[in-house]
């Protein structure tokens, strides 16, 4: 799908809508627009478009991946259409599927971008740890019902904490380097450096809840460290090892991806 925003913000009257969306990302391909196949994003624009007329791409505050949920995440919109939020809220929701809500709509100022005015987010992953998972809760939750050594995985995870270059949890994305040359540099970092502000894990009765929060992540960066966080639980790494594998900035010196169905966008600041 064309990107029509820079011609609508040209025209007369313009304005930027801050959307709010939670979604079960369990029936979708991501975020991002896919050929051929259901994503949020091209769900969000075809009903936009039918309530506007304009063909305008939402942009996200990031791309999350199929199978990923979001309790929070927010989209931009620019438009021409003067119809107030409260009534695109309400036809919004009415004309998307029900997997998708729009929690709420906002005027936001000139230039406002959902990811590049992105200062932080923070991002939950859920382990379900008992020996059967809830069937109301089996596409939300990662399940993990094996031994584990939660307090080496909390070592581990507070070994991130602070600005590291996170190559070494990072997947190849082949499309990254196109979009830094859209964006003019614009994205945050440029580079694999990013800064974590919060990494650690909780018990909720049978739930093991990973809860991370940082300047930006990288294209699965929070499923890597989860899936190396539960090596250590398992004791085929050592929580100190973390270090190491930042260091070595080799996406083969860490955990596999941990599934997606446990991870969560939780919320963006701006």
């Amino acid at each position: 799908m064309e990107n029509l925003e820079a011609p609508i913000a040209e025209a007369l009257n313009s304005r930027t809508l801050k959307l709010t969306l939670a979604y079960d990302g369990s029936s979708f391909h991501g975020w991002q627009v896919q050929p051929g196949k259901p994503t949020v994003q091209a769900a969000l624009a075809e009903a936009f478009g039918s309530l506007t007329g304009e063909r305008s791409l939402p942009q996200g505050s990031g791309r999350t991946d199929a199978g990923v949920h979001a309790l929070a995440q927010v989209a931009t919109i620019v438009t021409a259409s003067t119809i107030p939020v409260a009534n695109i809220r309400i036809v919004l929701n009415d004309r998307l599927p029900p997997s998708i809500r729009v929690l709420s709509v906002e005027d936001a100022p000139d230039g406002f971008h959902a990811r590049h005015s992105a200062r932080a987010k923070s991002y939950h992953y859920r382990i379900w740890r008992a020996e059967i998972v809830p069937p109301f809760l089996a596409r939300f939750v990662t399940h993990h019902p094996y031994p584990l050594d939660e307090s080496a995985m909390q070592q581990a995870a507070a070994l991130v904490v602070g600005e590291h270059d996170f190559t070494s949890f990072a997947a190849g994305d082949p499309e990254r380097s196109q979009r830094l040359a859209q964006t003019a540099g614009e994205e945050p970092g440029g580079s694999n450096v990013r800064t974590v502000y919060e990494s650690r894990f909780e018990r909720h009765g049978d739930e093991l809840l990973y809860m991370v929060r940082g300047s930006g992540f990288l294209h699965h960066m929070v499923r890597n460290l989860v899936g190396t966080f539960l090596l250590a639980g398992k004791g085929s790494l050592a929580p100190t090892e973390v270090a190491s594998i930042l260091d070595a900035r080799d996406r083969r010196t860490a955990g596999p991806t941990a599934p997606p169905e446990g991870l969560y966008l939780v919320s963006v600041e701006y």
